[in-house]
């Protein structure tokens, strides 16, 4: 079964969110090495290696010429998203990823429920639930990390980025 136009949108957006997820780790990591926070740096590694992997799935599903054009402002900014935090210390990378993690979880819940509902390419959906079922390891393991405590200027952040994600979703799924 070949993928309809609505898959082809949101694997374009997926991959574009997985191509910031990457350069988010990397971010984190290049912050982390300048600080010498090893404990920031391995979680920066450890997640980007999930995130490339990831990466590396979406792209056996989506062809090159269905890719977003933008993947270089997607870079910038998923390593600003993790950059920023980072000069800040764990506790705002912790937040922020879990944030981002929020986020993907639902928007990879949209396309599993569209492909139960109307059907996709075998192995699709597979792939999707193992993607959801990282993110949302991720996620919950950022917010052990972070706490409950969150000042407010921690909280404007967080929404920005999910609202920041939301924004890219719907300019990826288009160009």
């Amino acid at each position: 079964m070949p993928l309809s136009l609505f898959l082809e949108r949101e694997l374009r957006s997926d991959h574009a969110g997985e191509t910031g997820a990457v350069s988010i780790y990397r971010g984190i990591a290049a912050v982390a090495q300048w600080r010498g926070d090893p404990q920031m740096l391995a979680f920066a590694h450890m997640h980007g290696t999930t995130e490339a992997e990831h990466l590396a799935l979406v792209e056996v599903w989506l062809p090159v010429s269905l890719r977003s054009s933008l993947l270089g402002p997607w870079r910038l900014a998923g390593w600003l998203t993790g950059a920023l935090p980072a000069l800040f210390g764990s506790h705002a990378v912790y937040a922020t990823i879990e944030a981002v993690e929020t986020f993907v979880d639902r928007h990879y819940q949209q396309q599993i429920d569209h492909i139960n509902q109307h059907g996709g390419p075998e192995g699709l959906l597979e792939m999707l639930v193992k993607c959801q079922a990282d993110e949302q390891h991720h996620r919950d393991e950022a917010a052990v990390l972070a706490g409950p405590l969150r000042p407010w200027f921690l909280r404007a952040w967080c929404w920005t980025v999910g609202w920041g994600s939301e924004v890219a979703v719907v300019l990826a799924r288009r160009v």
